[in-house]
């Protein structure tokens, strides 16, 4: 439009020339911007009619992996000289190969296809709007208008493989799982000694023990393993993920809770995910690929947020958790929290505690100078004070360093089993 404006006063200069200096060379100057002019808008598209449809080469994809996406536009209308196609994308998608943007000839009932490969961040992506523009081939009369189209795809964040977590929560369901129950039955786990009762199998008898009396026989016992409600908690508030920039410890969290979520299902338990952060976002108790799938996608689209209701964990709806169950918090931790975590544990709940260091995180990015070292130590020591007094509560703390792989931390930490558990403390 703006060129029509231009040139059409380009005319009017034109015509008021000639006619003023009565030069017929000018006036006849002007008649070529005339036709020029009338040529676009006879030739521009009165009410374009266009189709389209988007397809994605799948649904959710892992971080870094790729997508291929492909838009066919189809016309219904009459001929479209000019469609300039333009596929617009929402931040944190980089496109690998291809082109988002197109500039074609579109024929009445002919369908136009394009494709570009685009990976990306852990987040969920909607890409929804498409703008295109259509015009004559002077570009002189252009129409412009954004289409909604459906696509939305997740990328879930990377899963690291564990072989097991061992937990041990006071509550287990009536399933079989890898879970020890503190039941007698049958299991792996030797449990105690008992006098044989008719139906127990020759192998569970105890010779050693049965030798010292001359009529009694004893077996052993051993534990059922069962499988456990398990509860994460990913800890998505700002204040404990955010540091100074954009440098921030939430993706880690995040890499944490996806692997964490997974072991726990492949060993057969009932698992639930609460985000806490702006909002409480809940995902309902439940077992297998399925269950793992919905986790993934809430992790997927988990962001960090502020609230001054959410500012501690204090409000942590402790219903949604069995009595007795196993929560697993993932969190960077601050001294307020110390309070709530020990509550926790005093009601029966078997905590783990999977908190990524921000001391060694922040101090990476800091210079290298007596004041930085002197801040690193204080902070160091006020942090290793807190973690001591939650382990002598009975929590297991599995105190991250990023830089570190998670895998190899956790199994570490958390893949083997406790020969004792302290007792929660009395005055913390």
């Amino acid at each position: 439009m703006r060129r029509v404006i231009m040139l059409g006063l380009i005319v009017y200069l034109l015509v008021f020339t000639g006619l003023a200096t009565r030069n017929g060379q000018v006036l006849a100057l002007s008649l070529i911007f005339v036709v020029y002019i009338s040529f676009s808008f006879l030739l521009s598209p009165q009410s374009p009619e266009l189709k389209f449809n988007r397809r994605l080469s799948s649904e959710r994809v892992g971080t870094n992996e790729p997508i291929v996406v492909q838009i066919d536009v189809t016309n219904l209308g009459s001929k479209l000289e000019v469609v300039f196609i333009f596929d617009q994308l929402p931040a944190n998608l980089s496109v690998v190969e291809g082109s988002p943007s197109h500039l074609a000839y579109l024929p009445s009932g002919q369908t136009f296809s394009f494709s570009y490969t685009l990976q990306g961040q852990r987040g969920s992506y909607d890409l929804s709007p498409v703008k295109v523009t259509v015009g004559d081939p002077f570009g002189m009369v252009t129409q412009t208008k954004t289409v909604s189209v459906d696509g939305h795809f997740f990328v879930i964040p990377p899963i690291l493989r564990l072989k097991q977590v061992v937990i041990r929560p006071r509550r287990t369901r009536v399933y079989s799982g890898m879970v020890p129950s503190r039941t007698a039955g049958t299991g792996l786990e030797f449990l105690g000694v008992r006098e044989y009762q008719e139906g127990d199998p020759t192998r569970w008898i105890n010779w050693q023990a049965s030798a010292r009396y001359h009529s009694k026989v004893f077996s052993n016992e051993f534990e059922q393993e069962r499988v456990a409600d398990v509860g994460i908690v990913l800890d998505g508030r700002i204040r404990t993920n955010l540091f100074a920039g954009d440098h921030s410890l939430f993706e880690y969290s995040t890499l944490a809770t996806a692997t964490l979520a997974d072991v726990f299902l492949a060993q057969g338990n009932r698992v639930s995910m609460l985000l806490y952060g702006q909002a409480l976002q809940w995902t309902l108790p439940g077992y297998g690929k399925i269950q793992r799938e919905r986790i993934l996608r809430a992790i997927a689209q988990a962001q960090p947020g502020s609230s001054q209701v959410f500012e501690g964990l204090d409000h942590i709806p402790t219903r949604l958790f069995p009595a007795h169950s196993q929560v697993v918090l993932v969190s960077l931790l601050t001294s307020e929290d110390l309070d709530m975590l020990l509550k926790l544990r005093a009601r029966g709940y078997h905590l783990i505690i999977v908190s990524p260091d921000p001391v060694s995180f922040e101090t990476s990015f800091l210079l290298d100078n007596p004041e930085s070292k002197l801040a690193e130590r204080v902070i160091r020591m006020e942090r290793e004070l807190m973690l001591k007094r939650l382990k002598r509560a009975g929590i297991q703390v599995v105190n991250w360093d990023v830089s570190k792989p998670f895998d190899r931390v956790a199994q570490s930490h958390l893949g083997r089993r406790l020969l004792w558990l302290p007792s929660v403390e009395a005055n913390p």
